[in-house]
């Protein structure tokens, strides 16, 4: 039996909540790592994800839902429901001599796991962490009753990387089953986690954070062979399927164009080695293939404790597709087996993120839009809609505490805890349009603030843009030199919340990193 460790429980100012049914839910919160937005079948997509897919038949699905564009600081906003410099990660964990970017949790805020359980529930984890490094910053420091997962960023998925960490519960572990492989790993143990603390009366909490698909490109050969010859149609044919799809679904909007291809990504027409490309495409598309086999596998042990229709089971990414190159260094090896260590690259990532332009870093549509999966029979009455407010990371936490009927803390061991920054999505999910409060971002210099129907962006180190996302989604019709007043009005309220936060001019920042 593995150690478990139990914590304070968060007190606090209590959170007001909608109506609820009479028995709490368990809450499962379910998140890709690097997938794009057009991926998974219920969003556009050609890769077989079934079980994602009737999560999404039986809910609803969020088309306009937004992550930080990058792995930390998605993890800290979505643990804390604050934005990430607030948290102490404005960046990623290395730290830097400034609050907003020490590289860990701070002790201004309260995660899911610690807030929650004022409402009686236990928190559970399984996956990747990326919100601090050492002790005491590990889950079962900041709430988590049981974990295990990988503390670092990614890994080889068939063994630990050297300068990798991983942990059971408080206490490092090591992989060293030859069948291991990480999304199998972090299905099994979550599977377990349901299984145990699904029999116990208080309900659960729990926090599934997948590595795949991220680099390295690792998958099982039966799911890559699933896929092999299936993108030798190339990613312009693949964007304009994936297109035409996703306007049928209503996932976009008819009048928005594709964005054309990256200007870095040749003619599917002008590649010679199609073959190696087919395969990179393939493993990736495995990788996510793997990760819904997993879903498939929780969702019958949830089933299986007859506790499918008290269950909210939500799903996201937690940034865009990524278009990192020359991953592995000047030997990285056919992607697959033990001993590669490669990308997919742009040109796949420019169609995992169809119809968006830019990536993963970037806070334009392709590097903050995420696919979002809201499932809960007995509280959410919708079956298969789509809901087009924007959402946020930020309103996890309101979420979590809404559904629950729980305290969200003033203060936290000893400490003042800032108030949460998002407001719950079961306020979409009842009808309203538009949400309350302006978003921000801020990643590398890359800013952002969505108001309404409008967003203004700037890629750094470029001036800001202004588009109706209404109008214009896919960002092709640069409004800022026809509305001085609105980019003036909208600038000023990012650098109040730059102000706010601690945002730090990124060149500055690298100076001192």
């Amino acid at each position: 039996m593995l150690r478990r460790q139990f914590l304070h429980t968060a007190a606090g100012a209590a959170f007001p909540a909608f109506a609820q049914p009479a028995k709490k839910p368990n809450i499962i919160l379910i998140m890709a790592d690097d997938m794009g937005f057009s991926d998974i079948g219920c969003f556009g997509g050609e890769i077989a994800t079934p079980n994602l897919d009737r999560l999404a038949k039986g809910g609803v699905r969020f088309t306009q839902f937004y992550n930080t564009a990058r792995c930390c600081p998605t993890r800290a906003s979505l643990l804390t429901g604050l934005y990430p410099h607030q948290a102490g990660i404005g960046h990623m964990v290395n730290p830097r001599p400034y609050p907003a970017y020490q590289g860990h949790l701070n002790d201004q805020c309260v995660t899911i796991g610690e807030a929650i359980r004022g409402a009686g529930y236990t928190p559970l984890m399984s996956g990747k962490w990326h919100v601090g490094e050492n002790r005491p910053h590990w889950p079962t420091d900041r709430g988590f009753e049981r974990y295990f997962g990988l503390i670092s960023g990614a890994s080889n998925y068939w063994k630990l990387d050297g300068h990798r960490k991983m942990a059971m519960d408080d206490k490092p572990y090591v992989p060293n089953s030859p069948g291991f492989y990480m999304t199998d790993a972090f299905t099994e143990h979550a599977v377990r986690f349901v299984d145990e603390y699904g029999r116990k009366p208080n309900p659960y909490f729990l926090y599934l954070a997948y590595t795949a698909p991220h680099w390295p490109l690792h998958a099982w050969p039966e799911d890559i062979a699933k896929y092999r010859g299936k993108y030798m149609k190339g990613w312009d044919r693949l964007r304009e399927e994936r297109h035409e799809r996703m306007k049928a679904m209503g996932i976009v909007d008819k009048k928005w164009p594709m964005t054309p291809r990256d200007a870095k990504a040749p003619a599917w027409s002008e590649v010679s080695n199609k073959e190696e490309w087919d395969l990179r495409m393939a493993v990736y598309a495995a990788q996510v293939d793997r990760l819904d086999q997993g879903v498939g596998k929780l969702l019958d042990k949830v089933k299986e404790l007859g506790q499918e229709q008290d269950t909210l089971i939500m799903f996201l990414a937690d940034n865009g597709g990524c278009a990192e190159e020359n991953i592995g260094g000047k030997q990285p090896g056919l992607p697959g087996p033990v001993e590669s260590f490669t990308s997919y690259r742009t040109p796949w990532a420019n169609a995992s993120n169809t119809p968006f332009r830019l990536y993963k870093h970037w806070v334009h549509e392709g590097g903050i839009s995420s696919p979002f999966i809201a499932h809960w029979p007995r509280g959410i009455s919708q079956r298969g809609e789509l809901i087009q407010r924007s959402s946020h990371l930020v309103d996890l936490m309101a979420t979590c505490m809404d559904v629950s009927g729980g305290p969200y803390p003033s203060s936290f061991k000893g400490k003042a805890v800032l108030p949460m920054e998002g407001e719950s999505i079961m306020k979409a999910v009842k009808g309203q349009k538009q949400r309350s409060k302006p978003l921000f971002w801020e990643h590398e210099g890359n800013r952002a603030v969505r108001d309404g129907d409008w967003k203004l962006v700037s890629r750094y180190p470029g001036d800001w843009e202004l588009y109706n996302i209404a109008q214009d989604r896919t960002e092709m019709n640069n409004l800022a030199g026809k509305d001085a007043s609105r980019v003036a009005k909208m600038k000023g309220m990012y650098e109040q919340w730059a102000s706010r936060c601690g945002v730090v001019e990124w060149g500055r920042l690298q100076k001192r990193g």
